[in-house]
């Protein structure tokens, strides 16, 4: 229920309770700061706001009347609980200074945060504040999402095509889905690149449903060949056992660039290029009520991820 305009404000009770305490207007000028023209003031703008008569004042000092003395009761009674709400808050606000629950898709929790928050901790100690204590989580997108809507996360990392409904979002970092083959499937000795058709009607090796991953990438292809993808080869937790089941020829798998650049590298896997398929997607940090992140280790966090990101437009170091 929404309070009358007759309501004071917590600093008017305080001034009424300094007179209260003190007797005087002139004591508890002293007592509040301020000088004794103000208290008399503030005890007028009081009384007329309430239409109550709070003070009798008098020439040895000032009382309260009898309706004053009720007042003040109620008012120090409120106020004690208005000081436990502000010590309350004060905890709440180093909490978050120093505790942060974060919940990430396996790409950004497996080949991203750990760099980020390892350097984000030297940062922090370097400037001389506390070490953040951390509490991170992997899942797939879906489950990263409902985490941070059900306010069982701080903040949380996801594989995007556009910022999620209900939640604020920024883009963070960039990243590029690769179609992968071991050296002697048939894909990798093809001179041309395959059609998106041909990728949606192939079974894969993939993610389980929910995963952004898959998500996106089911997105594409219809976006572009307006095609479903079939059935999987074989459903997986996590982008390690994909690779793993690539590897050992159970089919081709779409990955991430960062999950699989050493494979590529060495020649353990083969990157198949796809016609017309455009796999580059954003990494994205969400997190629940205003346009700016929480205050506190949140913004910080995010801050230096900014900062380390810098200068790498297209990929995340």
């Amino acid at each position: 229920m929404q309070l009358s305009a007759r309501m004071p404000d917590l600093m008017a009770l305080e001034v009424l309770l300094a007179v209260a305490r003190k007797g005087s207007l002139s004591a508890a000028s002293r007592e509040c700061g301020l000088t004794q023209q103000a208290i008399s003031a503030r005890i007028a703008a009081l009384e007329r706001q309430t239409g109550v008569r709070l003070v009798t004042r008098t020439k040895t000092g000032s009382r309260l009347t009898s309706s004053g003395v009720l007042a003040a009761q109620w008012a120090d009674r409120l106020l004690d609980v208005a000081h436990e709400v502000d010590a309350g808050l004060a905890t709440l606000r180093d909490n978050s200074k120093t505790q942060l629950r974060i919940t990430a898709s396996l790409t950004v929790a497996e080949q991203l945060l750990p760099r980020w928050l390892v350097s984000w901790r030297e940062a922090v100690t370097r400037q001389g504040g506390p070490a953040p204590d951390l509490i991170l989580t992997a899942a797939n997108s879906e489950h990263v999402l409902a985490a941070v809507r059900g306010d069982h996360a701080d903040l949380g990392f996801i594989e995007s095509r556009g910022a999620p409904r209900g939640l604020r979002s920024s883009v963070v970092a960039h990243d590029e889905l690769v179609v992968v083959v071991p050296p002697g499937h048939t894909w990798a000795r093809r001179s041309r690149p395959i059609a998106p058709e041909e990728l949606a009607a192939t079974p894969l090796v993939t993610r389980e449903q929910g995963s952004g991953t898959r998500e996106f990438l089911a997105s594409v292809l219809k976006g572009v060949a307006g095609a479903e993808q079939v059935r999987p080869a074989l459903e997986l937790s996590s982008a390690a056992a994909v690779r793993a089941a690539v590897l050992a020829d159970a089919g081709p798998a779409v990955l991430s660039r960062l999950a699989v650049a050493d494979d590529l590298q060495l020649g353990r896997l083969r990157a198949v290029d796809v016609t017309g398929l455009d796999l580059r997607r954003a990494l994205r940090a969400v997190w629940l009520g205003t346009r700016t992140p929480p205050a506190g280790a949140a913004r910080d966090l995010l801050s230096h991820i900014a900062s380390v990101c810098k200068g790498s437009p297209r990929h995340a170091p």
